[in-house]
């Protein structure tokens, strides 16, 4: 068997082609990747935000077939927090036509046990959706070492 050999300069290189990969492998629709597995967006969470030494939250914007349409890092903040406006994730929403989202941001110290404003921003955009049908998949916890999905604890 063939060994393909890949040079990357950075670590942010790895992180892209790593990406490109998942995103190649998962299933598609209409040529894009579909998030249909929570795994799967886990997983790309983790390899975009994870490392990240100030919270990053990100939305995942997918059509009615859970296919990406686009994933955007909408808020940073600090070790700690980061500021959520629902308005405005509604409207990038609306922007890209979107019918579900996958939220996901990071925790650098590690641990991914959901605060209590993590539950209430995610409660604030579930609701704040809703009025515009657009369903809410996921809140997604990630650090270094693990991950936490709000769909899978039951708290959506």
């Amino acid at each position: 068997m063939e060994t393909l050999q890949l040079q990357y300069t950075t670590k942010d290189d790895v992180i892209d082609a790593a990406i490109c990969f998942l995103e190649e492998r998962a299933k598609t629709y209409d040529g894009q990747p579909t998030f249909t597995d929570p795994r799967e967006a886990r997983v790309d969470a983790r390899l975009r935000i994870a490392d990240r030494d100030r919270e990053v939250f990100l939305v995942y914007f997918l059509n009615t077939q859970h296919a990406l349409i686009a994933a955007e890092e909408m808020f940073w903040g600090t070790i700690d927090g980061a500021a959520v406006y629902p308005r405005e994730v509604a409207k990038t929403a609306l922007q890209h036509n979107a019918a579900a989202v996958i939220f996901a941001h990071n925790h650098p110290s590690g641990i991914v046990e959901p605060s209590s404003a993590d539950r209430h921003i995610t409660t604030r955009l579930v609701e704040a959706l809703r009025l515009l049908d657009i369903r809410v998949l996921d809140h997604i916890i990630v650090s270094h070492k693990d991950t936490m999905s709000f769909a899978e604890m039951g708290l959506l």
